[in-house]
């Protein structure tokens, strides 16, 4: 019997095998949409029939952690035990350590944990990939653990001065809170990461009342229904655009060999452009799932309606239209950026950038091709400051002046992402530097 292909395997349950036969959609994407959209109608109820009115925010807490706890087991079966594991760990730090040091105890846990996993999943898999698999959660449960933890320590360090209710904990959460906030149902698969004071504030009923300064909570349909729609675009998208541009042809030696640079170059560009909507289409549901929730009101915007953007992990338009590296950065992936940000940028006393874009590599696994991206990624920002600030002041003399300046950056930017990711997406150094020795060849 011809052996199993591993993008086909599951380490989670396998009841949904006939809907994977039936749709030809490997058996771990099959888990993991079943479970978001639970999470979506489970959300709709929370928020219905758990308010935090008439239920107790242990109540709550206890709901959201045991459903929490049920999907990452129904996804990932017995490999839940390593998310369960480093949650208790980082928690038996955070309670028993002192305020001092269970920052950093707490960051060497739970980033060598990850690595540790990502070591054996490598060897498990035999270099192969799922989609979905028990890595995913461990990712955002490392955010969490360690920027409560950064946290908690800077309110101690700090509680002396008067400083925003949501960015310092002098106290620490309690055994029940922390696995709420850590295994929550709404977030345990994609995250995002999101404040912890923030999330307290939701159970508890102050979340609207905190951003919007009055009592009533306002409806969550009309974002959640606009996010869905964004999320059936990114579905058909890719069943139609980004099947038709496979990432992985960009390796293949005949291409490589036989098609000019142009084609290559011209490939390249739109496959990973392509290659967006599966992470537009995780990240936005997700994003959909707390507003069903009432979850993610940031506040009021200009015209004075209400805004549910607080844990938006992604900003597309942002992303398409971006015009420097760093535009397209802060709009991907935005809640890790703001962890990176808190837990690395802001704390080291040099190299800021380097080290990191060293910790984003490090937290995303141990595949070369993520290193690759992530130490190309250095010079490269390096660069795009240096260029924005030496260049750009010479073209906003006039409007065409600078929409032309822009449409070159645009391009440029987009080039750059195209040679910077694609490691990324192939995994495999050794694609790289073929291909890279390859676009040499083509130059000459």
């Amino acid at each position: 019997m011809e052996e199993e292909s591993v993008t086909f395997r599951t380490t989670g349950s396998a009841r949904l095998g006939p809907v994977s036969d039936f749709t030809g959609i490997p058996l771990d994407q099959v888990n993991f949409l079943a479970c978001q959209f639970f999470a979506l109608l489970a959300a709709f109820w929370f928020r219905l029939y758990l308010r935090p009115q008439y239920t107790s925010p242990v109540i709550r807490h206890a709901v959201a952690t045991i459903l929490g706890i049920s999907v990452v087991s129904f996804c990932f079966g017995w490999y839940a035990m390593h998310i369960l594991l480093l949650v208790f760990a980082c928690y038996g730090i955070l309670a028993w350590g002192r305020a001092d040091n269970i920052h950093s105890y707490t960051m060497v846990t739970a980033v060598g944990y990850l690595t540790i996993c990502q070591v054996s999943r490598v060897f498990i898999f035999n270099y192969g990939i799922l989609s979905t698999d028990f890595s995913g959660p461990l990712m955002m449960i490392t955010q969490k653990v360690t920027m409560l933890a950064f946290q908690v320590h800077d309110g101690e360090e700090y509680k002396r001065f008067t400083v925003s209710y949501n960015i310092f904990h002098s106290s620490k959460p309690s055994l029940l809170e922390y696995l709420s906030y850590n295994l929550n149902f709404l977030s345990i698969l994609v995250g995002p990461w999101n404040n912890y004071k923030d999330y307290i504030d939701f159970i508890e009923g102050k979340h609207a009342e905190r951003r919007l300064k009055r009592r009533e909570e306002p409806s969550p349909m009309r974002p959640v229904i606009q996010k869905l729609l964004i999320c059936a675009g990114c579905l058909l998208f890719f069943f139609t655009i980004t099947k038709a541009f496979p990432v992985a042809y960009n390796a293949d030696p005949d291409f490589i060999s036989q098609a000019p640079f142009v084609r290559r170059l011209s490939y390249a560009f739109f496959s990973v452009q392509a290659a967006r909507s599966k992470f537009y289409f995780a990240w936005t549901l997700a994003d959909a799932i707390h507003n069903a929730a009432g979850y993610g009101i940031r506040g009021l915007n200009e015209k004075g309606e209400v805004c549910w953007d607080l844990i938006s992990n992604v900003n597309i338009w942002g992303i398409e239209t971006a015009t420097s590296f760093k535009s397209f950065i802060d709009n991907w992936n935005i809640q890790t950026g703001i962890w990176l940000k808190s837990v690395c940028y802001d704390r080291v006393p040099y190299y800021h950038t380097a080290f990191t874009f060293v910790l984003s590599a490090l937290w995303h696994g141990v595949y070369p091709g993520y290193y690759f991206t992530f130490l190309t990624g250095i010079p490269v920002t390096l660069a795009a400051r240096a260029m924005r600030r030496n260049f750009r002041h010479h073209f906003l003399c006039s409007h065409w002046v600078k929409l032309a300046y822009d449409l070159v950056t645009w391009a440029a930017t987009h080039l750059a992402i195209c040679y910077t990711v694609m490691p990324f997406l192939l995994l495999l150094i050794v694609v790289v530097v073929g291909n890279t020795f390859s676009f040499l060849r083509g130059m000459e």
